[in-house]
């Protein structure tokens, strides 16, 4: 008698790639599905790092660009001025950093950094701002006037950076300035600190910076931890309407090295309306 088989071995194979070719195509498929939710996943915590770094960032930028103001109120009625802080936006990278500060909360900045096109925002907050800035307007003295008409410039600067043991102390070594007026030209002649001669000279509107020269065995001004500076700027004679005066000084020789820049007329009225300093000059 005839065996028939009835197991085709051929249709067991093709049934086997079959299932093997849906299996496949099954993978394939959820593979990319996940490949790109993934990919999404990873930008969250790269954003989230970037956003960090974007608002550190915005903490620098808040301390270079207020010491740089040597910012007063709009008005002149105030010396030390970080509100105008409050609202600044820088674009940087991918990102925005926003500041924020108000003392009445506290000597507190917050500084957030956002990326664009994105929910994550990261805040990094400073306790104790104004120390960071070191060299500022004092906030204590009156504010900068003219003395003798307007042929003297008188401003109070202060160390406000803390630093008990007085290591490394603030050494300025050199300066610049720039000014607006009309009529003749006038020079800055001499710089007083602290009632101690400090340049003599001619040194003209927006030249190029120049070093301290006097006393000659010690052309400098060290400033330590709290020191309070009486600073005189004196010009050759009255200046007619002086607006918009800016004096930087820095710490190393012909303009170089950290600046601090001071604006002694925010508001360019002419050091506060023209007002006249009292005793001291």
């Amino acid at each position: 008698m005839k065996k028939f088989n009835l197991i085709n071995s051929k249709g067991i194979s093709v049934i086997f790639l079959v299932i093997a070719m849906m299996l496949m195509v099954t993978i394939g498929y959820v593979f990319s599905y996940l490949i790109p939710t993934k990919q999404k996943s990873v930008k969250f915590p790269i954003y989230s790092t970037q956003a960090f770094y974007i608002a550190q960032s915005g903490v620098e930028f808040a301390i270079r660009y207020a010491q740089d103001q040597g910012w007063r109120g709009a008005t002149d009625n105030s010396i030390f001025d970080l509100n105008r802080l409050n609202g600044i936006s820088r674009t940087l990278g991918n990102g925005t950093f926003t500041l924020s500060y108000n003392n009445t909360l506290g000597d507190i900045l917050t500084s957030t950094g956002q990326i664009t096109g994105s929910t994550e925002n990261r805040v990094v907050r400073v306790s104790s701002f104004s120390p960071f800035l070191r060299l500022i307007f004092d906030p204590a003295s009156n504010m900068p006037c003219w003395c003798l008409g307007t042929r003297r410039a008188r401003f109070y600067i202060r160390d406000v950076r803390y630093n008990p043991a007085g290591i490394n102390p603030l050494i300025l070594r050199s300066f610049s300035a720039t000014w607006t007026q009309t009529g003749t030209a006038r020079n800055i002649t001499r710089i007083d600190m602290n009632g101690t001669q400090k340049y003599t000279g001619t040194y003209g509107n927006g030249g190029a910076a120049q070093d301290l020269n006097r006393p000659v065995a010690t052309p400098t001004q060290t400033i330590t931890s709290g020191m309070l500076v009486n600073i005189l700027v004196y010009w050759g004679n009255n200046i007619t309407n002086c607006t918009d005066v800016r004096i930087t000084f820095y710490t190393g020789n012909l303009g170089t090295g950290e600046s601090y820049r001071f604006n002694l007329d925010s508001a360019t009225n002419g050091l506060n309306g023209t007002a006249l300093c009292g005793a001291g000059c």
